[in-house]
């Protein structure tokens, strides 16, 4: 069956990282490393000819089965069986006997901890776990109960005052006092004079909430949480996202203290499944504009990506235009969405954002520059609740994987193609630009990771090209952080779906470099096997605990980026827009997919009876303890304009709290697979900062040289017309913040390195390009190529674009 082709005439490539059998490794007798691996499985040959030159394959093209499909994962000789039963496919295998027992015993854990029934994880969590005592000794208990509960008090103000205010006041020199007022709320005077506008506020559990639109919440956190914000000093202090959890201004101890985060997916990178959203008449839209992607769906043009929808955004002027995008930005994740992922005990929030939330250029129709006001404000809601943040540069320009989610759907064209160069220097600026951003120091202790590119192909790309590609970015974020223990982010390079033992060794003594990982389940061959039947035999344990800790020994810190609930492609649009589901057989996509079950079972949740949800609840405890640090993706799924409800229940880690399938409490996840191949901390000291970081071979250096000569279907770029390094340097501003008066709010000048001033890499504008984004097609030859191009001479620093002029409250 042949792949859906949109009306443009690029063709609709399904989302999954998936191989074509022109592997590029297997022709230098490389083995494919299927080890732990969830979608990246070879994909059947026979789609190949449904895909233009350079196109991505489709994401969703697993195997059917592995009994009746023909793919390198069922078929492939040179896989041991060692390696077949510890990737994830073998998590789809049907067929497993047994069924797990649900007893739990949570008596390791910390006494503080809410114990909770697997069946009813939002049950009561103060209720007593001792036994009855008679009515005569009620009275004691209760005057005890009294005097701890002033201790209680007592010791979280005391606690406020030490972990937040105190540090601030010692570092800034000057004092504060706290005190408490009728809603639990925190205040204190600065010692300015100013004191009602300058006064800390802070609250916790049960404490009331004003955001900035003025709407007020009740503050939800049973963990030791508490929220916090400085109007004298809006860029220093946080909140605790828990009482296990570091503040922002101590140390985050990767390797040793677990990340616990979600995503936050759709939000500022929009993908068809995640935005079913149904307005509230409560949000500052017009009700009468229906979802993002539903609106376009049933048109002779149906929106696939963010390209599509911001053209036909912006021709629909009656409803908005594009500024209906600013409207799902303004709505769709809000404050108390981070206030809610603190009180759900996670610590982390991954953000992706798209390079337009920099700039755009020529035709590309996408909403520039909106989207990093947003994540600007996203920065500070971590910041008051006390969690970290992961900033992913998720689409790149021209694409790094094809998939819909790159921003356009169709072809590769990023380390790929007669653009691939081009595109990828394009992109190592704008990862030049955010690395100078996020390395300032109002902004080091909260966004303490970068991911420097999402999931580029490289099975397509091949591992050379991307290798150069991570060594320069990780050169351009340490040039932009500077030298020195501790400095600028986390750099985080995605495994370019080439398996985590690919990366053993790569870059040595390399500063604060993070592996990740995308663990995902329903893009393998669709099983019939349930939770029940998964959890009964610890499935998630066996397939990834031991990857993960060899990982973390072999290269380094590692974790998974992205994980969800989903054991099937069932969800509307999961697959794509219109492209229907494997599992049920609907899916249009290409090839022959027999019917495995009722995809109603799964997506119809207010069906789900108390023993589903607990198995689903064993199973999200395996995952979290076998992945161990981890962001589960997403936080939010939207609710449909059609059905009125979330069509893709799996992929919700709030809906899942909210019916009681997700632990309210990730830490009752430790322990759950046996360790049987435990990583033993601390990382090694040059691998966090310490001694030795950043000493990297000159050899190694050497061998991944910038550019590379050649790419994977280019053998020579020496003839292909190039940019050249002679653009006018772009910056990102800052916050702003409401005006109070007698304060000057500095909140940078968005870059942190003045000797960085190389300028942007730019077309010649005397020269003819392809279009970036359309992959491979004849190149006219009238620019100087590569084997000829200088570099530019070094210039002036330019001044960086003028931020908002700093908040001088009147």
């Amino acid at each position: 069956m042949s792949s859906a082709v949109r009306t443009d005439g690029m063709s609709q490539t399904p989302y999954q990282p998936v191989f074509t059998n022109t592997n590029p490794y297997a022709a230098q007798g490389e083995p494919r490393d299927t080890q732990f691996y969830t979608p990246e499985t070879e994909h059947l040959q026979l789609h190949d000819d449904n895909l233009p030159v350079g196109a991505a394959p489709p994401r969703f093209m697993g195997q059917a089965s592995r009994e009746n499909r023909s793919s390198f994962a069922s078929s492939n000789p040179t896989l041991a069986g060692e390696d077949y039963n510890s990737s994830s496919y073998a998590l789809n295998d049907g067929g497993k006997p047994g069924f797990y027992g649900l007893s739990y015993n949570d008596s390791d854990l910390n006494a503080s901890r809410p114990k909770e029934a697997y069946g009813s994880p939002y049950a009561d969590q103060g209720r007593s776990y001792a036994p009855s005592k008679g009515s005569s000794s009620r009275k004691k208990a209760i005057i005890i109960g009294s005097v701890v509960a002033l201790l209680v008090i007592a010791g979280a103000v005391i606690a406020v005052y030490f972990t937040v205010i105190k540090p601030k006041s010692d570092k800034n020199g000057t004092a504060s006092g706290a005190a408490t007022n009728g809603t639990g709320n925190s205040t204190g005077s600065s010692g300015n004079g100013n004191s009602n506008a300058l006064a800390v506020q802070t609250g916790s559990d049960g404490s009331t909430v004003t955001m900035e639109n003025g709407t007020t919440f009740t503050y939800k956190n049973s963990f030791g949480g508490f929220w916090y914000v400085d109007p004298a000093n809006p860029l220093s202090g946080s909140g605790r996202a828990q009482s296990w959890t570091p503040l922002l201004n101590e140390t985050f101890k990767f390797g040793e203290d677990p990340i616990r985060g979600v995503n936050v997916g759709g939000w500022l990178v929009t993908e068809p499944c995640m935005y079913l959203r149904n307005p509230d008449v409560s949000d500052d839209i017009d009700c009468s504009v229906p979802a993002l992607y539903e609106q376009y769906v049933n048109t002779s043009n149906p929106a696939f990506d963010e390209w599509d929808l911001s053209q036909r955004m912006a021709a629909d002027t009656a409803n908005g235009g594009i500024s209906q995008l600013e409207n799902h930005y303004k709505t769709f994740i809000t404050e108390k969405d981070f206030a809610d992922i603190a009180a759900a005990g996670l610590n982390f929030v991954r953000i992706p954002i798209p390079y337009w939330a920099i700039e755009t250029r020529e035709n590309e129709p996408f909403l520039a520059k909106t989207s990093w006001t947003y994540f600007l404000k996203a920065v500070g809601w971590a910041r008051k609740y006390g969690l970290r943040i992961n900033l992913d540069l998720h689409a790149l320009p021209g694409s790094q994987n094809g998939w819909n989610h790159s921003g356009r759907l169709g072809t590769i064209n990023v380390l790929y193609g007669p653009m691939g160069i081009n595109n990828a220097e394009r992109s190592l600026d704008y990862i030049r630009i955010i690395a100078e951003f996020i390395s300032q120091p109002e902004y080091k202790d909260v966004i303490v990771m970068f991911g420097i590119t999402n999931e580029p192909f490289g099975p397509t790309i091949g591992k050379d090209a991307v290798s150069r590609y991570y060594v320069q970015a990780y050169n351009t974020v340490r040039t932009a952080s500077g030298t020195g223990e501790g400095n600028g982010p986390w750099i985080v390079m995605h495994d370019a779906f080439l398996g985590l033992t690919n990366w053993a060794g790569f870059l040595p003594n390399a500063d604060r470099m993070q592996l990740d990982i995308h663990q995902y389940l329903c893009f393998n061959g669709q099983s019939a096997d349930d939770y029940s039947v998964r959890v009964g035999s610890g499935q998630p344990c066996t397939a990834w605990a031991k990857g993960q800790n060899d990982s973390m020994t072999a290269f380094g810190m590692t974790h998974v980026g992205e994980w969800s609930m989903a054991i099937n492609d069932c969800g509307q649009w999961v697959n794509g827009v219109n492209l229907g589901a494997r599992y049920d057989g609907s899916f249009t996509g290409g090839g022959n997919f027999p019917v495995t079950g009722d995809c109603s079972v799964y997506n119809d949740y207010w069906n789900y009876d108390d023993a589903w949800k607990a198995s689903m609840q064993q199973f999200a405890l395996q995952s979290m303890s076998a992945l161990q640090n981890w962001f589960f993706w997403t936080w939010k799924i939207g609710t449909s304009t059609v059905t009125g409800n979330v069509t893709s229940p799996a992929w919700s880690y709030s809906l899942g709290l909210e019916q009681g399938w997700m632990p309210t409490d990730p830490r009752v996840s430790e322990g759950v697979c046996e360790n049987t191949d435990p990583f033993n901390p601390p990382l090694q000291p040059w691998q966090t900062g310490g001694a030795g970081a950043g000493q990297v071979p000159q050899t190694v250096l050497d061998s991944f040289a910038w550019p590379p000569q050649s790419l994977t279907n280019e053998a020579n770029l020496a003839t292909l017309p190039t940019y050249t390094q002679t653009g006018s340097l772009v910056t990102l501003p800052g916050p702003t913040f409401t005006s109070v008066s007698g304060v000057t709010v500095s909140t940078g000048n968005g870059w942190n390195q003045p000797t960085d001033t190389a300028q942007m890499f730019v077309p010649v504008a005397t020269c003819g390009y392809l279009d970036p984004w359309m992959g491979p097609t004849a190149s006219p030859a009238a620019c100087p190529p590569l084997n000829q191009r200088r570099e530019a001479s070094p210039a002036a620093f330019p001044a960086p674009t003028t931020p908002p002029s700093p908040s001088r409250f009147a």
